[in-house]
């Protein structure tokens, strides 16, 4: 699970609201399903940065509820507003935040939301018409989508949320507010329903780098070329103090991890299964027992060996010289998950999984850990119900199977599980076994040389010792964000417009943001936009698979 941090720092407004959107949707049924198959077991990892964020929306609904206080979030503020805005700027811009969810699964399955929907396509053709779009169209369709963005389970098992659905239209303030008590509710406890799992031991719960950066590229931007050998690197020769940024990115990770869970993890998934050479001896320094990556890393790495004779790859692996076992992800079924199997009936889906690795079983020679490793929330929004059928048929099936056990990587260790020696490593990430979704165009090196500046700034306002205590604190978190790896996952126009547009202005107000902290005025090219989007990609580009095909 993991979201960049989505807040202006200077302000405290979200810009973008899928935190809280994939919370209700997403982090709720992923528990949910667990809950309800007691001999399940999963791995779930999150990045400190949206635990933080899960806390900060929790504590501003409870304060809103009973203190008064305000939402720095716009939808949810909108949600809850006595008075709907008059002005036709203000009313289009939320008609249109209300149209970001999946048409075939989340809206068409509702006809009075598709009503609303069919009826702001009109009004995006003919805006001045919105003057006479009465507050009650705002109001109905503000609830629609938080009732679209609900789970599965919570729409099976909430009478209040069952109730609203059945009510479907002629919402009030009062059904505004229900919904943000029940968008309250579900905030400020699934954290806990994770570290409950955690405590029985049914889930292992690992960590990312606190704001989830590329490790290796911070360490040393050439790696890059060790998948991609012939792609342009930005005109950054090396990200300034790389080795001590990918230090505190893992202290300060660490800390807030167990700020929330109360114990250190023995296992951390490295931002986007992004790995080097020198990012596995980091982590084994630094006391973690596994790691993982994807499955075109081991491929890229065994290559290299001079006995390529494969010898079975669903194996942790250790490279010599490290001390961590690096786990390595099984790309062709973690891909049918994300990127077929929604289109499939639940029953076949899983039948076809247990196929696959009945066929893993038989035919590589030993014990076999054969890794699935997803995003815990963007595939779900494809599938029928959230995955609710194709989920909770998978955990109570392969709970079950004679011939297939549910595990932890670190049960797999602490079981003698035979951890295979690697000669060499090969850079990359789950995404092809290369690092071309965050490197190697002219976008995402633009934006490189973009935070290679800010970094210099830095270090130089450090060194002149500018700053007081606070100040330097304040500015740290603001350059961990900025270091996050989500901004260049959009840059480019293979991608779709809006959500490069989203990304990419966010992206130059926080390095903006960073300038203003040391005192500096940020560079004019931070007004201007540097890369647009015009793509559609599958899945709306959220999701990519493991190999490129």
């Amino acid at each position: 699970m993991h979201q960049p941090e989505y807040r202006d720092l200077q302000t405290g407004e979200f810009k973008l609201p899928w935190t809280y959107l994939h919370v209700i949707k997403d982090y709720v049924d992923m528990v949910a399903h667990l809950e309800a198959v007691p001999e399940a077991k999963a791995v779930i990892n999150f990045a400190p940065i949206l635990l933080e964020q899960i806390e900060e929306y929790a504590s501003q609904i409870s304060g809103y509820l009973h203190k008064d206080r305000a939402i720095t979030d716009p939808l949810l503020a909108a949600l809850v507003a006595p008075v709907i805005p008059e002005d036709p700027e203000d009313r289009l811009q939320l008609v249109r935040d209300c149209m970001r969810a999946n048409r075939d699964r989340q809206i068409n399955r509702y006809p009075a939301f598709v009503k609303l929907v069919e009826m702001t396509d009109w009004l995006e053709q003919h805006c001045g018409s919105l003057y006479y779009v009465n507050s009650q169209f705002i109001s109905d369709i503000l609830v629609w989508y938080h009732l679209v963005w609900m789970g599965e389970t919570v729409k099976l098992t909430d009478s209040r949320v069952q109730y609203l659905i059945l009510k479907g239209s002629g919402y009030t303030l009062h059904d505004r507010i229900e919904i943000l008590q029940i968008i309250g509710d579900l905030l400020a406890d699934v954290i806990r329903r994770y570290k409950v799992l955690a405590k029985k031991n049914q889930i292992e719960l690992s960590i990312t780098p606190y704001a989830h950066p590329i490790m290796p590229l911070l360490l040393d931007l050439k790696t890059t070329h060790e998948a991609m050998p012939d792609a342009p690197l930005p005109e950054l020769a090396d990200y300034p103090g790389g080795e001590e940024r990918v230090a505190w990115h893992l202290e300060k990770g660490v800390q807030t991890f167990k700020r929330f869970f109360g114990f250190k993890p023995k296992g951390c998934w490295p931002s986007e299964g992004s790995v080097s050479e020198q990012t596995l001896e980091i982590l084994g320094d630094f006391g973690f027992r596994w790691t993982a990556s994807g499955g075109a890393v081991l491929r890229n790495s065994l290559d290299l060996q001079e006995n390529k004779k494969p010898s079975g790859i669903h194996h942790p692996f250790k490279l010599k010289n490290t001390k961590i076992a690096c786990f390595f992800r099984d790309d062709g079924l973690s891909d049918l998950i994300g990127f077929e199997y929604s289109k499939w009936h639940a029953d076949d889906a899983v039948a076809d999984l247990i196929h696959h690795l009945e066929n893993i079983a038989a035919h590589e020679p030993g014990d076999k850990v054969a890794s699935i490793i997803m995003d815990g929330e963007n595939a779900w929004e494809y599938f029928p119900e959230n995955g609710y059928h194709f989920l909770s048929t998978l955990y109570n099936r392969l709970s079950s199977h004679p011939a297939i056990e549910l595990t932890t990587f670190s049960e797999c260790l602490k079981n003698k599980t035979v951890v295979k020696p690697l000669a060499k490593l090969v850079a990359g990430s789950w995404v092809y076994g290369t690092f071309s979704t965050w490197i190697g165009s002219a976008d995402k090196n633009r934006g490189w040389d973009m935070l290679g500046d800010v970094k210099k700034a830095f270090d130089e306002a450090l060194a002149a010792k500018r700053l007081t205590g606070k100040q330097v604190q304040e500015a740290e978190f603001q350059l961990a964000v900025c270091e996050g790896s989500d901004w260049f996952w959009w840059f480019g126009d293979y991608n779709p417009g809006e959500a490069v547009s989203s990304f990419e202005k966010q992206y130059r107000l926080n390095l903006a943001n960073l300038y203003r902290l040391l005192g500096e005025e940020p560079p004019a090219y931070l007004a201007l936009s540097f890369t647009q989007g015009v793509g559609h990609p599958a899945m709306g580009g959220a999701m990519r698979p493991g190999v490129e095909y």
